[in-house]
């Protein structure tokens, strides 16, 4: 027998011996790409059928099921040639453990993104401070969350610093409060300036009457009695109305002779002639 035959020989006993076993790999393969894609779109659709479920967690979830139906194919493809599965699925775990320990800041973003996105303490389009990053929320994703600055600027933030922060939400809820402190003269009138910032709070349609609009001394100061208007109104209102709330209140107090004093300190000279320890605030004594 020739080499040739001999070569011939093995390929056609290779052929019968694992003919049946690639027919089945490749029908593995074909049906589990058809699987795969199809409980893809499945799980896509089922997500999908929840209004408030995030659209991309939907898209990441369904490609995280593609991915794991693919594994699984591949590994009974081997399994069908002999491989020992065992092994490769122990190899696949420390590779895995591996990578997760070089991505570790990358999963804790993505953990935390997955967070972001499942509890929702903010929305896009809300404006939030968290932990001191402050700005309205124009994207959230699985790596960092998209935000601009009240003055323009682009801010991207890592989601496990938004995750692990307090998060202050100031459009999230309806309504607001805010308290619009005016200080007067201790020679004005009181009632008269609580009268004033009623009747503006009243006049003003963006000012709701439940809760109730209270207006009262806040306290004495240095130099004014500081009158407070506490009132709510809606979120959507509230830098306008506090703006126009303001103005009115400074118009209206200038129109009935209502001082907004400025702060004053009483200076008092003592003569240049007095001992050393009256100047200083003791008792001296004087020779006779």
């Amino acid at each position: 027998m020739t080499t040739a035959e001999a070569i011939l020989l093995e390929i056609s006993e290779f052929a019968v011996t694992y003919a049946f076993s690639i027919l089945g790999a490749v029908i593995l393969i074909v049906a589990g790409y058809i699987v795969a894609g199809a409980l893809e779109r499945w799980a896509s659709s089922a997500l999908g059928r929840f209004p408030s479920f995030d659209e991309t967690l939907r898209r990441f979830l369904s490609k995280i099921v593609r991915y794991v139906v693919l594994v699984l194919v591949g590994v009974t493809v081997l399994a069908q040639f002999g491989v020992q599965t065992a092994s490769i699925i122990a190899a696949l775990g420390a590779v895995g453990l591996a990578v997760g320990l070089a991505l570790q800041g990358t999963l804790q973003n993505i953990a935390a993104g997955i967070m972001l996105l499942v509890l929702k303490p903010f929305r896009v389009g809300e404006y939030v401070d968290a932990g001191g990053i402050a700005g309205t929320i124009e994207e959230i994703g699985l790596f960092a969350t998209e935000m601009k600055t009240a003055d323009g600027l682009y801010v991207l933030a890592p989601n496990s610093e938004l995750w692990n922060k307090a998060v202050t939400n100031y459009s999230r809820n309806a309504i607001r409060r805010y308290d619009l402190e005016i200080g007067i003269s201790y020679s004005d009138d009181i009632e008269l300036a609580q009268q004033t910032l009623m009747e503006l709070a009243t006049n003003d349609k963006r000012i709701l009457a439940v809760p109730e609009v209270e207006t009262f001394v806040e306290r004495l100061g240095d130099s004014a009695v500081v009158v407070m208007l506490r009132y709510w109104t809606a979120t959507t209102d509230f830098w306008p109305t506090r703006f126009d709330l303001t103005k009115a209140a400074k118009q209206a107090f200038d129109a009935k002779g209502i001082s907004i004093p400025f702060p004053q300190r009483d200076i008092h000279f003592l003569p240049s002639d007095l001992p050393e320890p009256a100047r200083r605030g003791g008792n001296p004594t004087i020779a006779s």
